[in-house]
């Protein structure tokens, strides 16, 4: 059956791969009037041989050549081009093995010989699924090159000693213990860690080990069974099921209890766990990535963290450098935090020297977190196109006198001069969260579940 040349047809690459040598002829000179792009390959190693030379949208297959039968050609050329497209040839007499050539990776089959309609339709919708593939690959990797860094911006060197880690850890399955104090982005460490593994497009799940009580944090990471306790109406699935494939992000792994950690140390060393209540193992493979602010070989010293569990966290140790130990950051992060909350103004604020010397001189006890609130309150209150000093939280000009009265002349309330007082100690303190509960006489837990309250 003949046609004319159709060159409305995208300029696709198709190999046609087949021994018999008149057939695949008149196959490459029929795609060509189609307007493709076409060549001819005699059998499977010439096949391949071309495919390295040349990337080819679409591949015509033979399903019976003498030198490597059609199934393993396709299974080789899928292993090496994921991309390339294979449509498999057959007579009749072999399309079970068609079907089955389908459901091992090729995209459909044809039998021999053609209908020249049905194969340029063939030819189409294969190389528009390619360039589907092609398309949304690409979009994974902008996606991933753009976000892996989230925002750590800054070229001192602390940081980027801690990003370079970031990088080499990234491909690995290794444990990750990120070291840093609150608000340096210790979470963000570790979702660029997991953005630049094989485990990208999996479960990433974050875990405050310092927001929930023992038993509560114990059944949101490993679930319960119905009738486990009180009010266990119903079975549910724990985060480390959800995460299963993935990675788990434990932040603030040294407010674990001692019965957690023991439990914990038994899903990173055989990947089993059992549900509350439950007998049965289940087996997950999850990557985990732990954070603190404190010193864990402190903490195994005075009892409260288990030594064993602190060897398997420590494989490999990653420190981000709190904002005040990397000054010439604060300038380069306050604008693009300016910029991020700027979306709909078409020239955002700029900083004033002022405005800039009073973030310079500040020490940041809450690290990059505290300058992001920062920026984000001098949005709001800076109408004009610069952001002064006034624009700036009070703390950044200067800490006033700690007073028993409140601005309207009030007498303090009891929250208002706990807050005001653990706010005065940890600006002295540079956010140093172990000495103000030493000096408070408190916890570190019970000092943290403070913080979070007054929103400090």
């Amino acid at each position: 059956m003949r046609r004319e040349s159709n060159s409305a047809n995208p300029l696709l690459r198709i190999l046609v791969t087949d021994d018999e040598e008149i057939f695949r002829k008149v196959l490459v000179k029929e795609l060509g009037r189609m307007g493709f792009e076409a060549e001819g390959a005699g059998d499977a190693n010439q096949a391949f041989e071309a495919l390295r030379r040349c990337d080819y949208e679409v591949v015509l297959l033979d399903m019976r050549m003498p030198d490597m039968d059609g199934l393993t050609a396709l299974k080789r050329i899928k292993e090496d081009h994921p991309l390339t497209e294979v449509i498999m040839l057959t007579a009749f007499g072999t399309i079970d093995s068609a079907i089955a050539a389908v459901k091992s990776g090729a995209y459909d089959y044809l039998t021999k010989p053609c209908e020249l309609e049905e194969l340029e339709a063939t030819v189409l919708k294969a190389g528009e699924k390619r360039r589907l593939e092609q398309s949304n690959a690409a979009l994974r990797e902008e996606l991933s090159r753009r976000d892996q860094w989230g925002e750590f911006v800054g070229s001192s060197d602390g940081l980027g000693r801690a990003l370079t880690l970031i990088r080499k850890v990234a491909p690995s399955e290794s444990t990750v213990l990120i070291l840093g104090e609150s608000g340096v982005g210790k979470e963000l460490a570790a979702r660029a860690i997991h953005t630049q593994s094989a485990r990208t497009l999996n479960p990433f799940i974050v875990v405050d080990c310092a927001s929930l009580q023992e038993d509560l944090l114990q059944t949101e990471l490993f679930g319960h069974e119905k009738g486990a306790f009180t009010g266990a109406v119903g079975l549910k699935r724990g985060l480390f099921e959800v995460a299963d494939t993935g990675t788990m992000f434990l932040d603030e792994i040294a407010e674990m209890t001692l019965g957690l950690q023991a439990k914990l140390l038994r899903v990173i060393e055989t990947g089993t766990f059992r549900r509350v209540g439950g007998v049965k193992d289940i087996h997950v493979d999850v990557r985990i990535i732990a954070a603190t602010n404190r010193d864990l070989g402190e903490a195994c010293s005075d009892g409260t963290f288990r030594e064993d569990l602190y060897y398997r966290l420590n494989v490999f140790t990653i420190m981000i450098p709190p904002l005040r130990e990397r000054p010439d950051d604060i300038p380069v992060l306050a604008r693009h935090f300016i910029a991020k909350g700027s979306p709909r103004r078409t020239s955002p604020p700029q900083l004033s020297p002022a405005a800039l010397d009073r973030l310079g001189r500040y020490q940041w006890p809450g690290n990059v977190r505290e300058l992001r609130n920062v920026i984000e309150r001098a949005l709001i209150l800076a109408e004009g196109d610069r952001i002064e000093p006034q624009h700036l939280p009070g703390n950044l000009l200067g800490p006033p006198p700690f007073s028993s009265e409140s601005g309207s002349g009030q007498p303090l309330t009891l929250e208002e001069a706990e807050k005001l007082y653990i706010a005065r100690l940890l600006a002295e303190n540079a956010g140093n969260r172990g000495k103000v509960a030493a000096i408070l006489d408190v916890s570190e837990r019970n000092l943290y579940r403070k913080i979070k309250r007054y929103g400090l």
